[in-house]
C-alpha cells in the first residue's frame, strides 16, 4: 500500500510538472492565426532587389474631366509614384479629350501610345462583360468587401487576368464608396412607381430598370442636367454625394431616391501597358504596387469625409425618400435573375460573380455576429438606433 501511494504521488508530481510545458505548446501553437501572403515573396526580393537608376516619363490618359474627382485619384496615384520614386518614374497626367478621347484610353494604353490609364473597369465591357465585375454590381461589394474580395480572396488575379488579354497589368486604385441614387422630379418609392419612367442610367443596371418597365438612356455624364432640365429624362443617377454636387441635379429635381442599390461600391483601377511594365526595375514596381494601394486607402476615406458637407448642401434643395420594403426586395429579386442570364452566357462572368457571391456568404456570420455596434453618435445609440 505503501509503494502505491508512494507511486501515485510519483505520478501527480510528474503530471504537475509536465502539465504546464503541454499546456504551453499547445497556447505556442494558437498564438498566431493567419500570416502575410506577401512575406516571403518580399524576402526573396530583397536578396537580389537593388534601387533602379534609370529614369522613365509615362503617359496617364483616362474617361475623366478635371472636374470630376476621380481625376484627382489618378493625380494622386501619379504623385504618389513620383514622389516615392525620387521623380525616377513620372506619369504626366492627361485628362479626357486631352490626348485621347474619354472612350479611347482603354485601347491606347493597350497598344502602347499611351503607358498607363485609370478606369472605372465597367467602361470596357463592350469588350467583356466581366470588366462590370470589378467596377460595381447592383446589390453587390461595398468598399469593404471589394477589399477584402480583391486582395485576400483572389479577386486582383482574376482583375489581372481578364486585363491581361488585353496587353495590360492592372491594380485597384480608388474606391469612392456607395453611390446616390436617383435624382428625380417623381417621388417614386414603390415598384409601379418606376414603370415608365424615363431614367439616364449605365452597365447592368440599365438592363435591369428595363426589365422592370422603366425606359432606360445611357448618356454620357456631361449630358444629364441638360436632359433633366428639358424633361427628356425623369431621373438620373450618377456617383457619390461629392462626385454628383458639382453637377447640380439638386437645381432642377425635387427628390433623391435611395438606396442607391446599383452601385454600393465603385470601383476604380490603373492599367499598363505590358510591355511598359516590363520595362520597370523591380523597386519601381514595387513602388507602383504600394502607390496604387495606398490611393485604394485614401480616396475613400477622402470621398467618405466630403459626402459629409455634399450631403448637407443636397438637403438644402432636395428631399432623400427611400423606396419601400417591397420594392427593393423586387429589385433584388429582378437583379439575380438577371445576372444569372449573363452568368450563363459569359463564364468569366459565372467564375467572377460566384467568387464574390462566396465571399459574401463566407462573411455573412461574422458580419451578422458584428451587427449592432454600428457607430451612430452615441446619443442616437443609447435612445435605440443599432442597425444601419
Amino acid at each position: 500500500m505503501r509503494r502505491f501511494r508512494m507511486l501515485v504521488g510519483l505520478i501527480t508530481v510528474l503530471t504537475l510538472v509536465w502539465a504546464p510545458q503541454s499546456f504551453a505548446q499547445e497556447r505556442k501553437q494558437r498564438e498566431k492565426f493567419g500570416a502575410d501572403k506577401r512575406s516571403e515573396q518580399v524576402k526573396n526580393e530583397l536578396r537580389t532587389i537593388k534601387p533602379s537608376t534609370e529614369t522613365h516619363r509615362w503617359k496617364m490618359v483616362m474617361p475623366w474631366s478635371k472636374g470630376l474627382l476621380f481625376y484627382d485619384m489618378a493625380v494622386h496615384f501619379a504623385e504618389s509614384v513620383k514622389l516615392a520614386s525620387g521623380g525616377r518614374l513620372d506619369i504626366r497626367v492627361f485628362s479626357a479629350g486631352e490626348l485621347v478621347g474619354a472612350m479611347e484610353s482603354f485601347d491606347a494604353v493597350s497598344r502602347g501610345s499611351a503607358e498607363i490609364g485609370h478606369d472605372w473597369p465597367g467602361y470596357w465591357a463592350g469588350k467583356n462583360e466581366n470588366f462590370n465585375s470589378f467596377g460595381s454590381v447592383p446589390f453587390g461589394l461595398d468598399n469593404e468587401g471589394y477589399n477584402i474580395w480583391l486582395y485576400e480572396r483572389g479577386g486582383l488575379e482574376q482583375m489581372q487576368e481578364l486585363y491581361g488579354r488585353y496587353n495590360l497589368v492592372a491594380f485597384p486604385a480608388g474606391n469612392g464608396g456607395q453611390e446616390m441614387g436617383l435624382f428625380s422630379n417623381k417621388k417614386a418609392t414603390t415598384m409601379a412607381d418606376f414603370k415608365g419612367m424615363r431614367i439616364r442610367t449605365v452597365g447592368w443596371y440599365q438592363d435591369i430598370m428595363n426589365s422592370l418597365g422603366a425606359s432606360v438612356t445611357p448618356l454620357p455624364g456631361g449630358e444629364i442636367y441638360l436632359a433633366l432640365e428639358r424633361g427628356v429624362i425623369d431621373a438620373a443617377e450618377f456617383s457619390t454625394p461629392a462626385i454628383n454636387y458639382p453637377m447640380g441635379f439638386d437645381e432642377i429635381t425635387k427628390y433623391v431616391i435611395q438606396p442607391g442599390v446599383h452601385q454600393p461600391s465603385v470601383q476604380c483601377a490603373i492599367f499598363i501597358n505590358k510591355n511598359a511594365w516590363d520595362k520597370l526595375a523591380p523597386d519601381l514596381q514595387w513602388i507602383v504596387r504600394i502607390a496604387a494601394a495606398e490611393t485604394q486607402l485614401w480616396s475613400n476615406a477622402w470621398q467618405e469625409n466630403l459626402n459629409i458637407e455634399a450631403i448637407k448642401l443636397f438637403k438644402e434643395k432636395v428631399e432623400f425618400v427611400h423606396m419601400d420594403e417591397a420594392a427593393i426586395t423586387e429589385f433584388a429579386q429582378k437583379t439575380r435573375e438577371y445576372l444569372d442570364t449573363v452568368k450563363a452566357r459569359n463564364p468569366d462572368v459565372k467564375k467572377t460573380l460566384d467568387s464574390q457571391e462566396q465571399f459574401k456568404k463566407d462573411f455573412a456570420e461574422w458580419r451578422q455576429i458584428r451587427s449592432g455596434v454600428t457607430p451612430w453618435p452615441l446619443d442616437e445609440y443609447i435612445k435605440g438606433k443599432r442597425l444601419q
